[in-house]
């Protein structure tokens, strides 16, 4: 299984509802691609505030294996509402955090 890790840094001013069709959004590439097993969304709640470096929210995919995760990565639904949430952190792509780790 792969978990496919993003923090972000939305910009100041990004509405709780922006937010919230974005994860939704999200989600529904779970019922679009075969083989995702769970999308969950948080927010950080971390007291490092210097380490979190306004990286205040996270979400996840579990990805059944790797062909899955690429499979996600070259979707179009998945590099539209990704282009959407680039748009809407904090210096375009140096606002998103990726990381991806095989459990």
């Amino acid at each position: 299984m792969i978990r496919h890790i993003v923090a972000l840094r939305f910009r100041a001013g990004t509405t709780i509802a922006t937010k919230q069709a974005l994860y939704s959004d999200l989600a529904a590439l779970s019922g679009h691609i075969d083989g995702i097993l769970d999308f969950q969304h948080f927010e950080n709640v971390s007291v490092e505030t210097p380490a979190v470096r306004g990286f205040n929210d996270l979400f996840w995919f579990d990805f059944r294996d790797v062909a899955v995760r690429d499979t996600y990565l070259d979707d179009p639904a998945h590099k539209a509402v990704g282009a959407r949430l680039v748009a809407e952190v904090e210096g375009g792509i140096d606002g998103v955090f990726v990381a991806d780790v095989a459990l």
